[in-house]
C-alpha cells in the first residue's frame, strides 16, 4: 500500500480564503443549474397535467431503479448562447441504472417549445448518441417533440439526419433503443420511434405522424384528425409502428423496465464487490479549500487524489522522475484506473513519462484519468533545443492511439497544446467534465494580448509607421475582456466543449459512474502506435 499523506491544515488563512472563493464558484454553478431544470411555462405544464402526462424529469426518475444515481450530461448546454431555446436545450439526458443495466436515458421536454429541436439540442443529442455508442449503452428515449425548430432549420437540417442514422447503427451493433412516445411526435420526432428497436405508445396521448392534419389537408385535400392519422391505437393495431400500447405513462415505464430486464449482461463486464471498497481517508469537503479558485495559484494535485481514490491508496509510477507530472495507479469505488495529473508545466521529461505510462495502461487494459491543470509545454531556446516538440509529439501520439477509455477532468487551466496532450475534447475522451474554476483556450488572455501587442509593434516598425499607444491599449483591453469571457468553464460547457460541470466534492461519484460505464464491456488495447520521433 502507498497511502497518500495529506499536509493540508484547514485552519490556515490561505486555505480558508480559497475555500470561500471556491464555495462561491460552486454556489454560482448551482444557481445556473437551476435554469436548466426549467420545464416550461405554468400554462403548458398545467395542460400536460390535464392530459395525465408526467414531466420530463419525472419520467426519468420513475424509469430508474430505486435509489440509483443519475449522471445528467450537458445540463448547461446553450447557457447565454444567442438563439438557444433553453438552457440545456429542450431535452434532458444522462446515464442511470434501469433493471440493473446501465442505460442512456433521454427525455424531450415537451412542455417547453413543444420539445422542438434547436441547434443546441441537436448538438447535445449527437453527443449523447456518441456516448451511448462508444460505451454500448442501451437507450431509452421519452419522445414528445414537434421536430425541428423551424427558424433554425438551415442550421440543423443536414446534421439532423445523423441522429436517425445513429439509432440504426447502434441497432446494427446490438445496442438497443427503446422509444416511449408520450405526446406529439411530428416530422423528425416521428422517426425516433420509427428507427428504434422497440416502440411503446401511450394510449390517447401519443400522436405520431410525418405530417399533421393541416399539412395533409394542404398536400392532399384529405380530411383527418390526430387520432385517426397517427394515434397510439392506430399505430399499435393497424400500422405496426408501435410494438406496445400502454394504457398510461406508468404502464409504459413498466414495459420499458421489463424490456431492459431481458437484456444480457456482457460477460466481460467488471463489477467490484462494494464490501471491499474503502473510502478516501480525508473528507471530500476539504477539496474546496485545496483546488484553487484562481488557476494561476498552484496546488498539490496529490492532495486532490487523496480525497478521491479508494483508501487514499496511490501506487505512483516514476515518483522521482519528471515531478511536474504525477502518474500512477489507483481505484475509485473498486474500479482500477491509471492517473495522469498535472502538477506544473509540461517539460520533455514529463512528456516521455506520460508516453510510457499511457503505453503501460493500454497494454494492461486499464482506463486512464487525465486531471488537467496545464498552461502548456515549457517554451524557450533551451527547451526547443532539447526537443520539446518531438517529446510532446510522442505524448500526443500515445494519447491519440491508445484504445483504452480516457476520462478527462479539467481542474484548473487547460491551455494550448497542453490541452491536447492531456486528452482534451478533440482527443475523444469517453467523458470530459470541468470544475467551475476551469479556464480553456489557446493561451491565457494576458499572454495572448501581450503577444498581439508585440506582433503589431513589430509590424508598425517594419512599415515605418507610428504605433498608436492609446488605440492599442483600448483594443487590447477589449480583446482581453472578450478572451476572458470565452475561456470560462461556463462558455465551454454552454458550447458543449465538455459533458458538464461538477463541484470538486462530487468528483469521486462522477468518476465512479463513468468507470462503471467503461468497465461494463470489453476494454481494448491499441497494440501499435504511430511513429515516435526519437
Amino acid at each position: 500500500m502507498a497511502i497518500l499523506k495529506s499536509n493540508i491544515h484547514p485552519q490556515q488563512a490561505g486555505y480558508q480564503e480559497n475555500y470561500q472563493k471556491m464555495q462561491a464558484l460552486v454556489a454560482d454553478m448551482e444557481e445556473k443549474l437551476v435554469q436548466s431544470r426549467f420545464q416550461g411555462a405554468d400554462k403548458h405544464i398545467a395542460a400536460a397535467r390535464k392530459q395525465g402526462k408526467l414531466l420530463a424529469r419525472e419520467r426519468i426518475a420513475l424509469v430508474l431503479d430505486p435509489d440509483s444515481p443519475f449522471l445528467e450530461l450537458m445540463p448547461l448546454a446553450g447557457l447565454e448562447v444567442k438563439d438557444a431555446v433553453a438552457v440545456g436545450g429542450t431535452s434532458v439526458g444522462g446515464i442511470g441504472v434501469v433493471s440493473g443495466h446501465l442505460a442512456m436515458i433521454i427525455a424531450n421536454v415537451g412542455t417547453n417549445k413543444g420539445g422542438t429541436v434547436d441547434y443546441i439540442t441537436l448538438q447535445k443529442s449527437m453527443r449523447l448518441a456518441e456516448i451511448a455508442r462508444e460505451n454500448r449503452l442501451p437507450t431509452i428515449t421519452f419522445v414528445e417533440s414537434g421536430g425541428a425548430n423551424l427558424p433554425e432549420q438551415a442550421k440543423i437540417f443536414n446534421q439532423g439526419g445523423a441522429s436517425f442514422r445513429e439509432i440504426t447503427q447502434r441497432s446494427q451493433e446490438g445496442i438497443p433503443s427503446i422509444a416511449i412516445v408520450t405526446g406529439n411526435a411530428t416530422a423528425g420526432g416521428a422517426y425516433i420511434p420509427g428507427m428504434s428497436d422497440y416502440a411503446i405508445f401511450v394510449r390517447n396521448n401519443a400522436k405520431v405522424f410525418l405530417a399533421g392534419p393541416p399539412l395533409v389537408k394542404m398536400a392532399t385535400g384529405e380530411e383527418s384528425d390526430d387520432e385517426s392519422l397517427g394515434g397510439a391505437a392506430m399505430h399499435s393495431e393497424v400500422s405496426g409502428v408501435s410494438d406496445y400500447l400502454a394504457e398510461d405513462e406508468y404502464h409504459a415505464i413498466r414495459l420499458a423496465r421489463e424490456l431492459m430486464s431481458y437484456l444480457p449482461v456482457d460477460p466481460a463486464a467488471f463489477r467490484p464487490d462494494p464490501a471491499t471498497v474503502k473510502p478516501p481517508r480525508y473528507p471530500a469537503e476539504e477539496l474546496l479549500g485545496i483546488v484553487t479558485a484562481d488557476y494561476r495559484v498552484p496546488f498539490e494535485v496529490r492532495e486532490l487524489l487523496a480525497r478521491v481514490i479508494d483508501d487514499s491508496d496511490f501506487h505512483e509510477f516514476k515518483p522521482s522522475f519528471a515531478p511536474t507530472l504525477v502518474t500512477g495507479f489507483a481505484r475509485i469505488h473498486g474500479y482500477p484506473v491509471g492517473v495522469i495529473a498535472n502538477n506544473g508545466v509540461l517539460f520533455s521529461d514529463s512528456a516521455n513519462k506520460a508516453t510510457q505510462f499511457i503505453q503501460l495502461c493500454d497494454r494492461q487494459r486499464i482506463p486512464i484519468l487525465f486531471l488537467q491543470n496545464i498552461t502548456g509545454f515549457m517554451v524557450g531556446k533551451k527547451y526547443e533545443a532539447e526537443g520539446i516538440i518531438k517529446h510532446g509529439a510522442k505524448m500526443i501520439n500515445a494519447v491519440s492511439n491508445a484504445k483504452v477509455p480516457l476520462l478527462t477532468l479539467m481542474i484548473g487551466a487547460s491551455y494550448g497544446a497542453g490541452n491536447y496532450a492531456m486528452a482534451g475534447r478533440s482527443y475523444n475522451p469517453r467523458f470530459l467534465f470541468s470544475y467551475p474554476n476551469a479556464k480553456i483556450g489557446v493561451m491565457g488572455s494576458e499572454q495572448l494580448v501581450g503577444v498581439m501587442d508585440i506582433v503589431q509593434r513589430a509590424s508598425a516598425a517594419k512599415a515605418g509607421k507610428p504605433y498608436d499607444e492609446q488605440k492599442a491599449q483600448m483594443m487590447g483591453a477589449m480583446l482581453k475582456q472578450e478572451l476572458e469571457k470565452q475561456s470560462t468553464a461556463y462558455y465551454a460547457t454552454a458550447h458543449l466543449w465538455d459533458d458538464g460541470l461538477l463541484a470538486p466534492t462530487q468528483t469521486r461519484d462522477y468518476l465512479a459512474i463513468c468507470l462503471a460505464v467503461v468497465y461494463s464491456q470489453t476494454i481494448s488495447s491499441a497494440g501499435s502506435y504511430g511513429i515516435f520521433r526519437m
